[in-house]
């Protein structure tokens, strides 16, 4: 039987038994809601759960990334990979419209192309190139969030290291390793968690995340 979680996504089982095995595998009930939520999606994605103490993010930053999703931000990507993943969003690419020239990759290019379309206030989800992470940090791109996983061995790590040290709300990670897969799901994680009811509004029954509450067996 299939479940209903937030905005009406219907999770197939296989997916429910992967989330209840990894939670059987490794302990996240210590994390915050969305930074769970993240670190949850992230292993799923890769089978690989030395992302627990591989990822770094801020809870407080996730909640002011949360509502400003949820609102309706801009959410740009590096690579059509990573717009491949990301489910329940339209996104902005402009990888196919940038071009490589002295000291720029055509991957910087496309991110500075991106910020002249979106302008302040966008969620940066970066997969792939650690250029575009590179050329980010040097815009006043004021994002709401910079999910930055590029993978590789140039350039990688070191990109990552200089989004942590920028003070940007972000969503990184120490190593090398990273990719569209793992970037679109951290962004999947914080899309799929849903809106925390209005205080001011009655309130209604809603769906659960299977991020946020623990998977239980059938007898």
């Amino acid at each position: 039987m299939s479940h209903v979680f937030p905005e009406s996504r219907v999770v197939h089982p296989i997916e429910v038994e992967s989330f209840r095995r990894l939670r059987a595998r490794l302990d996240t009930s210590h994390f915050p809601p969305l930074t769970r939520a993240v670190v949850e999606r992230v292993i799923h994605s890769a089978a690989d759960l030395a992302y627990a103490e591989d990822l770094v993010m801020d809870e407080a930053a996730l909640e002011k990334a949360h509502g400003a999703l949820h609102e309706g931000a801009p959410v740009v990507v590096d690579v059509e990979m990573v717009a491949a993943g990301i489910t329940r969003r339209e996104t902005v690419c402009r990888l196919k419209d940038a071009s490589s020239g002295p000291g720029l990759t055509r991957s910087a290019h496309a991110i500075r192309l991106a910020y002249e379309q979106v302008g302040p206030g966008a969620l940066w989800v970066i997969g792939c190139a650690p250029t575009a992470l590179e050329e980010l940090l040097t815009l006043d791109a004021a994002p709401a969030l910079v999910i930055g996983l590029p993978v590789g061995f140039v350039g990688a790590a070191e990109s990552k290291a200089a989004l942590r040290e920028s003070g940007l709300p972000a969503v990184s990670n120490i190593s090398e390793k990273g990719g569209s897969a793992v970037a679109a799901a951290a962004l999947n994680a914080l899309l799929y968690q849903p809106v925390p009811p209005d205080p001011l509004v009655s309130p209604v029954p809603s769906a659960v995340s299977e991020a946020s509450e623990p998977l239980k067996e059938k007898p």
